[in-house]
């Protein structure tokens, strides 16, 4: 993980100390104790015979391993001082705490960059981008409310828009009024409403990971590319098989909770199953793809936050939102997509319907956690976006 150096004060950076307060990862020895007797206290289930790998969930063998690692040999303390390099605050935005990373550029000319996490993420899943970034950009590492440090959840009603506008907030408070966002996943999907709440204040939206929808239309499936047709499938085998933990944190998040929050065996299963799915599937493991000592500092935020049900709910939250699903004018601020070959599902055509797509970037290896699994790519790509943008802004 690199680190520019670079500190944000609290008076260079917020419009009130009362408003903003610092924030250290200390995580109590007696938590970091507890974890250790849980995994070693396990009880594990009798494994059906003829399992085949991972095709009906994570594989017990594997996850004995991973589990045994995590008691034993993993350094929370080591990895709590690496996420400690980065300058971090919490603040109260609509009633929820919000934690975030701040690090300035020393370009004083620097753009401000929001950097917003996916789910099973947290703000973990930037620390090998932010060094880079910041080199050019004021980069901002948000924590998404109900997870990690900035959770629990304080109220029901997280939804996307709300999020959305909880960002928005955050970076008015930083003093940043011009700004551009970058997100993953579940974070592409907040960025874009962040380009349509505040059109005036977002100069730029970068996305990776993006899941693209077809309409009703038959005309969307016309002269396809084969990769694309690929992608379209891809998209299918997801809403027919791996769909699962979706539609438990969409119905039923708070029954799902109490497992995930008593068993730290049930929480990295839950999450090292996505990591599996969505990184690039030429990696055998997901610590073929990602750091291993990365996945369980991820893992361990969501563990000692307690925030596994709370996140869980911003699922329900978004299935039961109409404004979710309803139509929407196509966004206006300049977007880029990078898309990850290997296991993206983005279609340009449909990108292009719902968003002001100005820059496409296809890379031939990678998932759907690029800053961890290609973080040169993709601050490359970021950089090259934004000056871009300022190029055309000067000549404007």
């Amino acid at each position: 993980m690199e680190n520019s150096g670079n500190t944000a004060s609290d008076a260079s950076t917020t419009s009130g100390t009362a408003q903003v307060r610092p924030f250290r990862v200390e995580i109590p020895q007696a938590d970091v104790d507890d974890l250790r007797h849980r995994l070693e206290r396990t009880r594990w289930n009798t494994a059906v015979t003829g399992l085949d790998g991972w095709a009906r969930g994570v594989p017990a063998d594997y996850l004995k391993g991973l589990a045994d690692y995590w008691a034993e040999e993993f350094d929370w303390r080591g990895a709590e001082a690496r996420l400690n390099e980065f300058p971090q605050y919490i603040t109260e935005i609509d009633g929820q705490d919000i934690h975030f990373a701040h690090v300035r550029s020393d370009r004083p000319d620097a753009t401000p960059l929001l950097l917003v996490h996916d789910w099973p993420g947290s703000f973990v899943q930037f620390v090998d981008v932010i060094g880079p970034l910041s080199r050019d950009f004021h980069v901002v590492v948000t924590s998404t409310p109900g997870v990690g440090f900035s959770g629990p959840l304080s109220s029901t009603g997280w939804n996307t828009g709300r999020i959305a506008g909880a960002f928005t907030a955050l970076m008015a408070r930083l003093g940043y009024d011009r700004y551009g966002v970058q997100g993953n996943g579940g974070g592409a999907w907040i960025a874009a409403e962040m380009g349509r709440l505040a059109p005036g204040h977002v100069t730029g939206i970068h996305v990776n990971g993006l899941v693209t929808f077809p309409s009703e239309d038959p005309a969307d499936f016309a002269g396809l590319t084969e990769g694309e047709q690929a992608r379209l499938a891809r998209l299918q085998d997801f809403r027919d098989d791996k769909m699962g933990f979706n539609v438990i944190q969409s119905t039923r998040p708070e029954t799902v909770a109490y497992g995930l929050n008593d068993s730290p065996v049930g929480q990295l299963a839950w999450i090292m199953e996505k990591f599996k799915e969505w990184t690039d599937p030429a990696k055998e493991l997901p610590e073929d793809a990602v750091d291993r000592d990365t996945l369980l500092t991820n893992v361990s935020v969501y563990w000692f936050t307690g925030t596994a049900g709370s996140s869980a709910h911003l699922y329900y939250e978004m299935a039961h939102d109409p404004a979710a699903w309803a139509p929407k004018e196509r966004g206006t601020v300049p977007t880029a997509v990078a898309v990850a070959l290997p296991s993206d599902v983005a279609i340009r055509r449909f990108a292009e319907r719902d968003h002001h797509v100005v820059r496409w970037t296809e890379f031939g290896r990678g998932g759907n956690f690029l800053s961890l699994e290609q973080p040169e790519l993709l601050v490359e790509d970021v950089r090259e976006f934004f000056a871009d943008l300022a190029d055309l802004a000067a000549l404007g």
